[in-house]
């Protein structure tokens, strides 16, 4: 199904950003289906020139969740919501596969699953009117899109609990501090900042930015033994690689590491 009435690229590879548009302003900007398909095509075959991810929606919202009179519309709703969080898990899996940083761009509001893709961005940038919210109480619905995994992590249990039984609305001060948001700038000035901030990983050490993540991943079921020993094997593999032999020696040569090309 498609909420686009102007068509929008999906997926858009710029300068080594690839930019993933999640909904537009048609149906209130509820997620699309279409382009959440069509990212999950781009991430699982990841062009090698792609330095970093970008979410955003392209109306006045990040993602206003799912379109709840499609969901009505069903003639089976069990069926319809199935496989719609089917696609969107797809796409959630490959998001959380790609070894490249990613980074929303959250303006305006990111509710229902707007919110889970939030949560599963390595960078969130936000304005003083963005607003977050599970919004699944109010339409009688459990979480998808990673929600009732990523927000314990996030925020821990019991804070997750209270956020997800009452449906919070979050404000973009309190998301910062709870760390759902990694900061703000204007709300004009969201997606320049965070295109900015993708753009800042192209030219950067991408084995060093995948190891890192690689090391985050596992972090949360491993004892502090495993992850030490997970720790020396990843600083030792890095060491005599092309971006971290250059990187030594950029330092000791004092100059700025030229990382592109080096993988």
């Amino acid at each position: 199904m498609s909420s686009t009435t102007e068509p929008v690229p999906a997926a858009q590879l710029v300068d080594g950003v690839l930019q993933l548009t999640i909904a537009t302003a048609a149906a209130g900007t509820s997620m699309d289906f279409d382009l959440i398909n069509a990212g999950t095509a781009a991430l699982r075959d990841l062009d090698p020139g792609v330095g970093a991810i970008l979410l955003t929606g392209a109306g006045p919202n990040f993602c206003a969740g799912g379109n709840v009179r499609h969901f009505a519309a069903a003639e089976d709703r069990g069926a319809f919501l199935h496989t719609l969080a089917g696609e969107l898990h797809e796409f959630v899996r490959a998001l959380d596969a790609v070894p490249v940083p990613v980074v929303a761009s959250v303006h305006g509001w990111a509710a229902g699953a707007g919110m889970s893709l939030v949560l599963g961005a390595d960078i969130a940038i936000g304005g003083p009117s963005t607003k977050l919210r599970p919004a699944y109480p109010g339409i009688g619905l459990s979480p998808d899109g990673g929600m009732s995994w990523l927000l314990p992590r996030i925020v821990g249990a019991n804070r997750a609990a209270e956020i997800l039984l009452t449906d919070a609305v979050l404000d973009a001060e309190e998301a910062v501090r709870l760390g759902i948001l990694s900061r703000l700038v204007a709300d004009d000035e969201v997606r320049a900042e965070a295109l900015k901030v993708a753009r800042s990983f192209v030219t950067g050490p991408r084995t060093t930015y995948a190891a890192m993540k690689k090391l985050l991943a596992q972090s949360p079921t491993a004892t502090l033994d495993q992850q030490l020993d997970a720790e020396r094997d990843s600083i030792a593999a890095a060491a005599n690689g092309k971006i971290g032999r250059e990187g030594v020696d950029a330092f000791i040569a004092k100059r700025k590491p030229d990382y592109l090309g080096l993988s």
